[in-house]
């Protein structure tokens, strides 16, 4: 049994709890105006009191049999008198048919049903019924309680059931909710160690592209320089060298810009993602005279700026692989927006080659090699499809993190929890 005062007690058990006070009272509003008897509102209020003080008042007390045995002889001890005194009270009686398959537990509510039926057969006034009646009335009693009671005990079974069901699906939710917060977690945490990665990658590529063109162009000045003193008095020769120097300072500078550009695509300082690669598609469409198609698929929306810059070097770079390798007529992008995760397709009808046969050499900088580490450190897929002859197509998938994720500050609420 449960307190009626529970906030967490359902309509129904709130009836089952007020229905004894009801078969209690409502016999004593029909009694009394029949003829006024003092000792009816004692025994009335007396069974409520009982029933409230045993049961209703603290529902852990007829957790114990001795407890239940006391409940029951005082409830059908006023019960039996009340009958005595007045048949209407007949009905009071069968809250104890209720009761003894509420409180007492397996079979033994039957003993509690044969309690009540034989207080309300015995009690009964009408000295004339033969011990035949008596005994047709009990079993009658009995029978009806009986089935009463396991109806109400299937309901009460069904009830519980549902309980324990509709608890079992709260605590599913709130496991795959918590899931849920800790994949977007985990995700921010990912996308954290993707960005030291990659900013790790990205100081090593410099150092390597500084040594390999701007270092390597003023080497070559101060060796031009070198050599123009020991011609110093033909000025023809000076002439020739001072343009080689020239020459060699104006591609050292345009490799400086390059390398500096290169450290955040400036395509998407500007513009999202879908416009930035029309942008790249467009240059370099211009400059190497291959025609690009750009395509979008699905919903475009506002990506995590770490997954666009992924996607726009991937972009980048194999438009280049493309323009140095491929020897291709025409090349197309395709960039899908899906429920999860965005894709990058870019194909090629060029020359292609046989997987695992590509020279490393044509890998310097951001080769297909470089391009699946990108992909990776963002638990994203790559996959290369070529074949000589047959051009070549590379796909791109990466998890669609939205623009408004902060990878630093959910990885330290993910760690406070």
């Amino acid at each position: 049994m449960v307190a009626a005062d529970d906030p967490t007690v359902a309509r129904g058990d709130r009836v089952w709890i007020a229905l004894p006070y009801l078969f209690i009272l409502l016999p004593a509003v029909f009694s009394l105006p029949r003829g006024w008897r003092p000792e009816v509102p004692f025994l009335v209020l007396l069974a409520a009191a009982w029933h409230w003080f045993m049961v209703t008042s603290r529902p852990g007390r007829t957790g114990r049999p001795a407890a239940v045995i006391v409940y029951f002889v005082v409830m059908l001890a006023v019960i039996g008198m009340l009958i005595r005194i007045d048949t209407l009270f007949t009905v009071t009686a069968l809250v104890m048919f209720v009761q003894s398959f509420t409180l007492i537990p397996g079979w033994w509510a039957y003993a509690g049903v044969a309690a009540t039926a034989g207080v309300l057969v015995v009690a009964r006034p009408g000295h004339e019924r033969t011990p035949g009646e008596m005994l047709f009335a009990f079993l009658a009693a009995l029978l009806v309680a009986s089935a009463i009671g396991l109806v109400g005990q299937a309901v009460r079974e069904q009830n519980e059931n549902r309980k324990v069901m509709i608890a079992r699906l709260r605590e599913a939710g709130a496991e795959l909710t918590a899931l849920a917060e800790e994949n977007a977690s985990l995700q921010a945490r990912l996308l954290t160690s993707a960005r030291e990665a990659g900013v790790l990658a990205e100081r090593q590529r410099m150092a390597r592209e500084i040594h390999d063109t701007v270092a390597q162009g003023l080497a070559a000045v101060i060796t031009q320089l070198e050599a123009a003193d020991a011609v110093i008095g033909d000025a023809s020769a000076v002439r020739a060298r001072l343009d080689t120097v020239r020459a060699l300072a104006r591609e050292s500078l345009n490799d400086a810009r390059r390398s500096v550009q290169a450290l955040r695509p400036a395509p998407l300082d500007e513009a999202q993602l879908v416009a930035a690669l029309h942008d790249v598609a467009g240059k370099w469409s211009r400059a190497a005279g291959v025609p690009v198609s750009v395509s979008v698929t699905g919903d475009p929306r506002p990506l995590h700026p770490e997954v666009e810059i992924t996607l726009l070097r991937v972009a980048q770079e194999a438009l280049t692989n493309v323009g140095k390798h491929a020897s291709a007529t025409r090349v197309g992008l395709t960039l899908s927006y899906m429920e999860d995760v965005a894709v990058l397709d870019v194909r090629d009808d060029g020359s292609g080659f046989v997987p695992g046969a590509t020279d490393p050499s044509q890998m310097s900088g951001f080769g297909l090699i470089a391009m699946r580490q990108r992909i990776i450190r963002l638990a994203g897929a790559f996959e290369v499809e070529t074949a000589p002859g047959q051009g070549t197509g590379i796909s791109a998938t990466v998890p669609a993190i939205p623009a408004g994720a902060d990878p630093e500050s959910s990885g330290r609420s993910g760690k406070a929890r």
